[in-house]
C-alpha cells in the first residue's frame, strides 16, 4: 500500500483532469472488494468510513481490514473519514488511522462552519492528514445525516473562495446539484456553477452522492474540476444484491463465506466500472 499523501493524490487528479474513487466500506469483504479492483486497475483509491459505520463498528474494524488488504497491493489506498461531525471525531479518527478526514459543517452558519473546520486543518496539517470541508446543502441521506430538498441550496463561488481562504482546506464538498441516496430523477449538475467555483477556489473540488448521475455528466464534472467523487448507495447496493443472490441459489448451504464473497464481487465490479468512467486506470 502506497504511503503517498491525499494532497498529493487529489492535486494530481484535479490537474490531469481525472478523479479519484472515494468509495464508502461497511464490511471487511466490501473493503476486500474495493482494494482488488484497485489493484486490478492500477489506480489511487480512497476508502471511506461513514457515520453509519462508525456507529456499528467504530474505526478499528475497518481500518484493521483496510490495512491488511491494502499491504498486500502497492495501489495507494487512503483512508477517510466522510462527514465528520466535530472536530473531537476528525481528531478520533487521525489517532485511529485515518489519512484524510473530512468535517462536515454545512449545516452550521459559516462563520461557525468556518471556525471549526479551520480548528480541524491546523490540528490534521500538523500531522500530514488531509481535509476536505464542506460548503452548501446536498440533499438526501447520508448514513444518519439528511437534508430536506427544500432546504438544500447550492454553494455560492465567492463563498467558497472565502472560506477556503480562511479554513486553509486541502478539498471542498460543493452543492450543485448531487444528492445523497437514490435519485427521483435525472440529476442534472450546474456545470457552470462548479467551472466558476473551481477557477475561484484552485483546489481539488469533492462530489458528493456520485451514485447514479450519468455517466456523460461525471466525465464533463471531471473536465470541470472534480476530482474525488463519493460513491456508496450503488456499493451498498451491490453487495447486498450478491448475497441475495448467493442465497436464493444456494440457501441451503451453511458455508457463509460464499455469500459473503458473491457480495465482494459484486463490489469490485462496480469499482472497477467507476474507476474506468472516473478516468484514474492506471494512475497508480
Amino acid at each position: 500500500m502506497s504511503r503517498i499523501s491525499a494532497i498529493e493524490l487529489l492535486n494530481d487528479a484535479r490537474m490531469n483532469q481525472y478523479a479519484i474513487g472515494a468509495f464508502s466500506a461497511h464490511t471487511s469483504e466490501m473493503v476486500q472488494g474495493i482494494i482488488e479492483a484497485a489493484a486490478e486497475q492500477r489506480s489511487p483509491i480512497i476508502i471511506q468510513i461513514g457515520q453509519r459505520a462508525i456507529r456499528h463498528c467504530g474505526f478499528g474494524p475497518l481500518i484493521s481490514s483496510i490495512r491488511l488488504y491494502g499491504e498486500q497491493t502497492d495501489v495507494p489506498v487512503i483512508i477517510h473519514l466522510d462527514h465528520g461531525k466535530s472536530y473531537e471525531q476528525a481528531i478520533e479518527a487521525i489517532r485511529a488511522g485515518c489519512t484524510s478526514v473530512m468535517f462536515d459543517g454545512s449545516h452550521y452558519e459559516l462563520d461557525k462552519n468556518i471556525a471549526i473546520t479551520r480548528d480541524v486543518v491546523r490540528a490534521a496539517h500538523a500531522v500530514g492528514i488531509a481535509v476536505e470541508g464542506e460548503l452548501g446543502k446536498i440533499p438526501g441521506v447520508e448514513d444518519d445525516l439528511s437534508v430536506d430538498e427544500q432546504d438544500a441550496y447550492f454553494t455560492n463561488p465567492e463563498l467558497a473562495f472565502d472560506f477556503c481562504r480562511q479554513t486553509q482546506v486541502d478539498s471542498i464538498a460543493v452543492a450543485i446539484g448531487s444528492a445523497h441516496g437514490l435519485y427521483k430523477a435525472t440529476p442534472q449538475l450546474d456545470m457552470e456553477r462548479l467551472r466558476t467555483i473551481s477557477g475561484r477556489v484552485g483546489i481539488p473540488i469533492v462530489l458528493h452522492g456520485g451514485s447514479g448521475i450519468p455517466d456523460d455528466q461525471i466525465r464533463e464534472a471531471v473536465k470541470r474540476g472534480i476530482a474525488k467523487i463519493n460513491v456508496d448507495t450503488e456499493l451498498r447496493h451491490a453487495y447486498t444484491q450478491g448475497m441475495r443472490e448467493t442465497l436464493e441459489r444456494h440457501g441451503h448451504s451453511l458455508d457463509v463465506y460464499s455469500y459473503a464473497r458473491n457480495g465482494a464481487d459484486k463490489v469490485k465490479q462496480v469499482v472497477v466500472d467507476k474507476i474506468r468512467l472516473f478516468g484514474s486506470s492506471g494512475k497508480a
